[in-house]
């Protein structure tokens, strides 16, 4: 990860302070662009699509930098519009298709093949088909809650989405992983 040796709170005052938004933007970008390049790959898989939905997420952040006031914490306000940018892609691309479930499933197994960034062993295969499966919503709870190791109170202020809720999505999620590797061995 690109370390740029900065604070979240040390960005926070240069942007209130008036300074440069284009130095400021830099900062951002240096410290934040690998991080949330994986946060987003892990719902989308392409590493085209991540690039898009990456460049749209620091378009909108550089849109509303004027306007950040510090109220919610830096990492936050980023990882929200890159996972509002993530789920607006995935809504937009389930209207574009319309596949059967084995069309979709073999599509997964394509995408996971073709994955130059993934290689891992046939297990690690089989989870990753198994959490492209889930819903969006859980799918994106899951990955931040096992994969990035967020607290819930952390996921609730990125998604807007109440502890309790997370929860459930999240024990609903582990119980269809469950489910499906029973399901395979059957």
């Amino acid at each position: 990860m690109a370390e740029t040796g900065i604070s979240d709170k040390e960005i926070t005052e240069k942007l209130k302070a008036g300074t440069n938004k284009d130095a400021v933007f830099e900062l951002l970008v240096k410290k934040y662009q690998e991080r949330l390049y994986w946060h987003i790959r892990k719902m989308v898989i392409s590493h085209d699509d991540t690039d898009d939905i990456l460049q749209n997420t620091f378009i909108k952040v550089w849109k509303g930098l004027d306007n950040f006031r510090g109220d919610a914490a830096l990492y936050t306000w980023l990882y929200r519009i890159a996972t509002n940018e993530t789920l607006s892609f995935l809504k937009s691309r389930e209207k574009r298709k319309a596949l059967s479930m084995d069309e979709e499933e073999s599509s997964i197994e394509n995408k996971l093949k073709s994955d130059d960034g993934f290689n891992g062993n046939e297990l690690q295969r089989k989870l990753q088909k198994f959490i492209l499966m889930l819903p969006d919503k859980q799918r994106l709870i899951f990955n931040m809650k096992y994969f990035d190791e967020m607290k819930y109170d952390e996921i609730a202020e990125i998604t807007g989405t109440s502890t309790g809720a997370l929860k459930a999505s999240y024990h609903h999620a582990v119980n269809k992983l469950k489910a499906m590797f029973k399901n395979e061995l059957i």
